[in-house]
């Protein structure tokens, strides 16, 4: 009897140590992110650590942002809460380890898609939420007028970076000397410029406009009005997980497609009423696209009442209603001058 019981013990606790296991496996190799994310209540989304108008939090830790904003639309398309979104501080030289290790779900992070990086990481980059480039903040007391004038220059930019092999391309390019001075933290290359250490700081010019207020005498520097390289910033996430990708692509379109079409956290409830047949696809009153998503036949709707459309998630965080005042420029819709274009909702 005796020994019956200890051989069922031992067969137990060699089941209960062998389901244990396959859990593990199942939640290492397990691509499905939207299970998961919907299983644990939230979306972990990592962030730059501190970069105003893009991701900041305040002292009692609450996040504001562009880059915020997005992780809280997908929160929002998910859940219908964009309170859901947990952010996750991540420095540029950990981002992608920490995305591909699943500490986070998504990097919404001023991140340049680049070929290099889909195919070294083996991420995706689902959509350009902001086109930007590489360029130059200088002191107003050097006089200089555009990134031409720089030989010689002694200039701060962050490693892991695509700043400094654009850096390097352009001075070579334009058979210009000047001395890369390279630190692994974004705080320790703002400090040294700030403090003399060069005489130029280099990054995506959305990011200088930021780091700009961090400096103890913001009025004595300028932007350089060059930009000599494209950046465009997109979220990052895992490949063959091709149902998240598409939810995290199409976040972004509906923002983009709601400003197009004029449908705003405002006037969210009368677009629900309305018998246009692109706004009606949009808002989820014709159509099966959220469904499709595996969402709501609302999600955007969810989103747009939520978060705003792209309009006016730029303009509270980067644009006129903020302290950045970073002109539209390129993220322009389409049919405003700019580049910004999502494919239609049909």
């Amino acid at each position: 009897m005796m020994r019956t019981f200890r051989g069922g013990l031992l067969i137990g606790l060699a089941v209960a140590v062998l389901v244990a296991v396959l859990a593990i496996i199942y939640e290492f190799y397990d691509t499905r992110t939207l299970k998961r994310t919907v299983r644990r209540g939230e979306v972990l989304c990592g962030v730059n650590k501190g970069l105003p108008g893009f991701s900041i939090p305040d002292d009692k830790g609450n996040w504001t942002g562009f880059d915020v904003d997005f992780c809280r639309a997908v929160a929002a398309a998910i859940f219908n809460d964009p309170g859901k979104a947990k952010f996750v501080p991540l420095d540029a030289n950990e981002r992608f380890k920490e995305l591909q290790s699943r500490k986070v779900d998504i990097l919404s992070r001023n991140t340049t898609w680049s070929m290099a990086r889909e195919l070294d990481y083996d991420l995706y980059f689902p959509a350009v939420a902001y086109y930007d480039g590489v360029g130059f903040m200088v002191p107003r007391a050097r006089n200089k007028e555009t990134s031409l004038d720089l030989t010689d220059s002694k200039v701060c930019v962050q490693s892991g970076t695509t700043t400094t092999l654009n850096v390097a391309d352009y001075f070579r390019v334009n058979n210009m000397k000047y001395e890369e001075v390279k630190f692994d933290k974004l705080d320790d290359v703002v400090k040294a410029y700030d403090t003399g250490k060069c005489d130029t700081l280099s990054a995506d010019v959305s990011q200088l406009y930021a780091l700009r207020l961090n400096l103890s005498k913001p009025g004595d520097h300028m932007i350089l009005p060059d930009m000599i390289s494209k950046e465009p910033l997109a979220p990052v996430v895992r490949q063959r997980d091709d149902d998240w990708m598409m939810i995290v692509k199409w976040t972004l379109y509906a923002m983009i497609n709601a400003e197009e079409l004029g449908v705003t956290s405002e006037n969210i409830d009368e677009a629900l009423k309305s018998k246009k047949p692109e706004v009606m696809r949009l808002v989820g009153t014709e159509g099966r696209y959220g469904e499709q998503l595996g969402l709501t036949k609302d999600w955007a709707a969810r989103i747009i009442r939520h978060v705003g459309n792209y309009g006016e998630m730029y303009d509270r965080n980067i644009g006129e209603k903020s302290k950045l005042k970073i002109p539209r420029g390129m993220n322009q819709l389409w049919n405003a001058g700019g580049v910004q274009y999502a494919p239609p909702m049909r």
